[in-house]
């Protein structure tokens, strides 16, 4: 294991334990709710498993290394400009430790020292009842500490695997929580308030708590002072040396430059990420500059000498995505010499474009199927509707073409005015893809129908779709620019499809097949004759079925492992596969 890996890892566990102790801890507050007897004997369990010797020194032990951790990644940053979230994890995690100073000597350490017997009643009439600010200082470092551990599971999880599916839950547990604590809590004050005001229970409850006397309390508030002042010496420490470290580095800059023009000057080690921050270059990641995403990759397009080689990380990160050769993480490489970079995805990139994309998204050839599809005579039909009637009835279409496409197992690439274009095949085989493409415009012609039932009395005439499908090699990847940017095919297969969609309308046809589509599919077509189509562009004819409806391709499909499929919609239409 590699030390930068040995120190997420370190950060990684003791964060979870700390949250553990944190969500266990809230959790007994809560059964303030139901009584004092209750939040009391909350406590002998919370109590017998934390002071558990082995896991009281793990605990001990986690509370010194996340802390280090945190200081030495304070250290060691080349710029404090961070995103929002990251400043504030970091805000929240540097205020814990004062906030809770008085908290801990006051309990653990005066119990360890005077023989103190913390339990609830006299904690809360400490804070509720005696020391009211206290009492809302403590409530702070609840919120600090909860919020803190709350960021920094999400920043773990959120590129997991099924996070989609638990993150409702997940967020309302983080609302639900510390709301619960709080008032579990002030229920709990509320009832020592009453109690107190009974004569004789107060010097009762001191004894019974073994409370130090003035001497012992004293000693308590100077090693209160003691620990606050350490630990602002501790910080000032760091920030001093940040500011030596980079006095001494000042003469060996270097200089970051971006394919935009943007350049900025850094010291040599400062990660390429890190220079963007700096800099003010927007530039997408996801994970927060941690290396778990790939959010924040680069084209390397001069200076490569100057770059340290891939860890291991990085490299199994980089061809888990299939990343092109020059490609690096910005937040992982550390140039020692000038470099010029161009960011491969927009700033805004989402958890989405982090990690799992199939090689395609980044520029590859590969044999797909190509559907195009359009509504006939739609603009002499929204000539006489208003605007509001016309967007209606495009967004029920779209729907309905949309829903048959997913159905089919394939990804519609875009919607062109009233037309729509879809993909088969980026996973799959190209004998799959053709299958899934006639499945889709059958279900297409289904759906239509449906819609012409449904508008029956609004239309004229009932609305007619064309449908071209062609098979073949294809550029696919994500093109485009900023927010506009998305997954796509371009090439000649592309063009044929458009051209037999747009020859539907010579034939009088619902759906042209090209020959080779058929084909691949294992469609039994020899009923029909196919016709040679010239293609405007294309100095080769395509041969191509017309079908006048696609609901009838049933039945005509070939092959020893020839199987049924289920029912398309209400059986009006069954597509079956070889």
């Amino acid at each position: 294991m590699t030390p930068q890996r040995l120190i997420g890892t370190t950060r990684l566990v003791t964060g979870l334990i700390l949250f553990a102790y944190v969500l266990s801890h809230d959790l007994n507050h809560a059964l303030g709710l139901v009584s004092l007897a209750a939040l009391e004997t909350g406590r002998h369990v919370f109590v017998a498993f934390w002071q558990f010797p082995p896991i009281r020194y793990a605990f001990y032990l986690s509370i010194l290394l996340h802390m280090l951790v945190a200081l030495r990644a304070l250290f060691l940053r080349r710029s404090l400009r961070m995103p929002p979230g990251d400043f504030l994890q970091l805000t929240l995690g540097l205020a814990l430790p004062p906030l809770l100073a008085l908290h801990v000597i006051g309990t653990a350490v005066a119990g360890l020292t005077f023989g103190v017997n913390p339990d609830y009643k006299y904690v809360v009439w400490s804070i509720w009842v005696a020391h009211p600010s206290y009492g809302l200082l403590q409530s702070t470092a609840l919120l600090v500490a909860w919020s803190h551990g709350c960021i920094g599971l999400r920043s773990w999880l959120h590129l997991k695997d099924g996070y989609a599916r638990w993150r409702d839950m997940l967020y309302a547990t983080a609302l639900i929580v510390p709301i619960l604590s709080l008032l579990g809590f002030v229920t709990a004050g509320r009832a020592v308030a009453d109690l107190a005001a009974s004569p004789g229970w107060v010097g009762d409850m001191l004894a019974a708590a073994k409370v130090p006397d003035a001497a012992g309390i004293a000693r308590l508030y100077l090693w209160l002072d003691a620990t606050l002042i350490g630990y602002t010496a501790a910080l000032a420490a760091v920030f001093i040396a940040r500011l030596l470290r980079i006095w001494l580095r000042r003469r060996r800059a270097i200089e970051i430059r971006y394919a935009d023009g943007h350049a900025v000057t850094v010291q040599p080690g400062t990660t390429i990420l890190e220079a963007s921050r700096i800099g003010g270059v927007p530039h997408a990641a996801v994970c927060g500059g941690r290396g778990r995403c790939s959010t924040c990759r680069i084209k390397i397009i001069s200076g490569a000498e100057h770059l340290p080689s891939a860890n291991d990380d990085e490299s199994k990160l980089l061809a888990r995505i299939g990343a092109a050769p020059g490609t690096r993480l910005a937040c992982q490489t550390r140039p020692m010499g000038s470099v010029t970079v161009a960011p491969l995805l927009p700033p805004m990139a989402a958890p989405r474009a982090a990690l799992g994309h199939s090689v395609q998204h980044h520029g590859q050839e590969r044999e797909i199927a190509v559907l195009f599809a359009d509504l006939r005579d739609f603009t002499r039909f929204a000539e006489h509707r208003l605007p509001y009637d016309v967007v209606f009835l495009l967004n029920r279409y779209f729907r309905a073409m949309g829903e048959a496409v997913n159905a089919s197992g394939g990804r519609v690439d875009k919607f062109i005015g009233d037309g729509v274009m879809a993909l088969f095949g980026l996973t799959g085989t190209p004998r799959e893809a053709c299958r899934q493409a006639i499945d889709a415009a059958a279900r297409m012609s289904i759906n239509l129908g449906q819609l012409n039932l449904l508008f029956a009395q609004d239309l004229k005439q009932p609305l007619r779709i064309g449908i071209g499908i062609h098979v073949g090699t294809v550029i696919v990847g994500e093109m485009g620019f900023a927010g506009a940017q998305a997954l796509t095919a371009i090439g000649d297969t592309v063009n044929t499809a458009s051209r037999l969609e747009n020859a539907t309308k010579e034939f009088d046809c619902q759906l042209l097949l090209s020959s080779e589509v058929a084909a691949l599919a294992g469609l039994r077509l020899d009923d029909l004759t196919p016709h040679d189509i010239p293609l405007r562009g294309r100095s080769e004819n395509v041969m191509a079925y017309a079908i006048d409806d696609a609901r009838t391709l049933t039945d005509k499909t070939q092959g020893p492992d020839k199987t049924q499929r289920p029912d398309i919609a209400s059986g009006q239409a069954r597509v079956k596969m070889s």
